[in-house]
């Protein structure tokens, strides 16, 4: 039998490993120089990288379902490496399109199938912890950038740009295919008995119903959670596109000051995402969510209105680790609510937001900071959102919780 914590550091070695995708930043200079390409060009590899994230794993996550962990994960391995290794070709041979191709759509393809692959696993060997175990994993993505960037830097400037792709291609194939290798799904499920008494202590219903991805995409809480998921998404990822010269322009921080704080928004993300959703198995998915949305529309609201830089700093952390926590909490929330049968096909159609969120985000912000010349109006913005979320997350909240006591009551009589 499968030891689970090893299955654990299974799911971290392959999110850590797709997780450098969040480091594309620190390559964006030494390619516009070495490259010739624009800083628009630039970026939108990391936009079409994380599109096709979304899109493959909306569209894939039935086949992990179907073909389970273990070839799922070597799938990703696959199009993760091909990605790698054909972005160093795409450099060293100076042609935007097949950089496009390699990182944006060959790499997002692998990105999306290995980010779902260790997900309904982990659920599965830690049914009652199942916020902590997802959040295990989803912590290896967010703290990915801050072993990827130095990384990246010291190779690209010891080794160039092709070298830094082939070398780290190299090591993530290794890691990515040693994970994949060892994870497996466990070799029973919980009866329905231990199901009940689990359920109970993480604050979900009561006997679960195991809903199909068909069966989930046609209910309504789904969309609710669709949403709620790319609201976060949006506001969080515009915010982190801009955190440095936001920082350097709102509140005067320096260049220096402001790249500390960056390095600090790495640590949060990652810690955010493993101490939310296991906050979220005592407090319950949905009020962690309410208190998530809750917290945001003041944190954007009061960023929008500050210009203390500590005050800013700590507004911006808050947020970051709401964001953090979004993610971490989503596929345990989807296990309450739709069982886990299918989750690895829900999980990958709720990612579809991720994708759009990845595009809207940075766009709004720019739109509306290029527009005003201010960042205040696109933070009010974001806060509007979040108000939007929070009636949403109310009502899911209400409407569960009702359907839940009833079946209980259903039960007891």
């Amino acid at each position: 039998m499968k030891n689970r914590w090893l299955i654990a550091l299974s799911a971290v070695g392959i999110h850590i490993c797709i997780g450098s995708v969040y480091a594309w930043s620190v390559l964006t200079k030494p390619i516009m120089e070495q490259m010739g390409f624009s800083l628009q060009e630039t970026t939108w590899t990391f936009s079409l990288a994380i599109l096709f994230l979304g899109l493959s794993a909306g569209f894939l996550g039935t086949f992990v379902e179907k073909h389970g962990p273990r070839v799922s994960g070597l799938t990703a391995t696959t199009f993760f490496g091909i990605g790698m290794f054909g972005t160093a070709l795409a450099l060293y041979l100076h042609n935007l399109v097949l950089l496009y191709i390699c990182y944006g759509v060959i790499g997002g393809i692998g990105l999306g199938i290995g980010y779902i692959t260790p997900v309904s696993t982990l659920v599965k060997y830690f049914p009652e912890k199942r916020g902590f175990a997802t959040g295990l994993a989803i912590m290896g993505f967010g703290f990915a950038s801050l072993v990827a960037g130095p990384l990246m830097q010291l190779l690209t400037a010891n080794f160039g740009l092709v070298t830094n792709f082939l070398i780290l291609g190299c090591a993530y194939v290794v890691i990515m295919s040693a994970s994949s290798l060892y994870l497996a799904p466990p070799p029973k499920q919980p009866t329905k008995l231990n199901t009940a008494k689990l359920s109970t202590t993480t604050k979900a219903p009561t006997v679960i119903r195991q809903y199909t991805v068909g069966e989930a995409t046609r209910d309504w809480k789904f969309y609710a959670l669709w949403w709620a998921f790319f609201t976060n998404i949006t506001c969080g990822i515009g915010l982190l596109a801009v955190a440095s010269p936001m920082a350097q322009e709102v509140v005067k921080m320096s260049p220096l000051a402001a790249a500390s704080m960056v390095g600090v928004i790495g640590l949060i993300n990652g810690f955010g995402r493993i101490a939310w959703s296991t906050i979220s198995d005592y407090l319950g998915r949905r009020n962690t969510y309410v208190l998530f949305f809750l917290i945001e529309i003041f944190a954007f609201y009061a960023l929008a209105n500050t210009t203390e830089a500590f005050l800013f700093q700590v507004l911006v952390l808050i947020i970051v680790s709401c964001y953090g926590g979004g993610f971490s909490c989503m596929p345990a929330y989807l296990s309450d609510l739709f069982g886990t049968k299918q989750l690895s096909a829900i999980h990958g159609r709720i990612l579809t937001a991720w994708g759009m969120a990845g595009i809207a985000g940075p766009l709004l912000l720019s739109f509306i900071r290029e527009t005003t010349q201010s960042y205040a109006l696109c933070l009010y913005v974001f806060s509007g959102l979040f108000i939007i979320s929070l009636i949403i997350a109310i009502i899911l909240k209400v409407k569960t919780s009702r359907k839940e006591k009833l079946i209980s009551n259903n039960m007891m009589a």
